[in-house]
């Protein structure tokens, strides 16, 4: 699997299959990714390989880190504390039709009309911004 922000400066690659693919509803993912919700695909972080830049990190909350490429400003992963795992956006994915989300997360911040995948399980936010 292989991915790149929107201008290729920032890619990446993994020989792994995700551990887990989900829909954030929550705030904080709504706000980074630009979008009603985002999609994320987990990985073990040393099974992701860095090509070309490396995305800038930002502090997002306490318990969490998210990247974007410096130069197009492309969402390109998020991390936690202390985890040994990292969620790659969904829309950096070169071939995101092979995805399969599982669940929903942050559900209490869904928006109505973001109607996508309702037969999904679902799960409330760990942290409340």
């Amino acid at each position: 699997m292989t991915g790149q922000c929107l201008c290729g400066q920032v890619s990446w690659s993994t020989g792994d299959e995700p551990i887990s693919v989900h829909h954030c509803h929550c705030r904080i993912c709504r706000r980074w990714s630009g979008g009603a919700f985002a999609t994320l695909a987990w990985f073990k972080i040393g099974a992701v390989r860095w090509t070309g830049a490396l995305p800038k990190i930002y502090r997002s909350s306490p318990i969490a880190q998210r990247s974007h490429c410096e130069t197009c400003r492309s969402p390109i992963h998020l991390t936690y504390n202390d985890s040994d795992e990292i969620a790659m956006a969904a829309g950096t994915i070169d071939h995101p039709e092979a995805l399969r989300p599982t669940h929903h997360y942050g559900i209490e911040s869904r928006l109505a009309w973001a109607d996508i995948a309702l037969g999904l399980p679902g799960q409330s936010t760990r942290e409340q911004w």
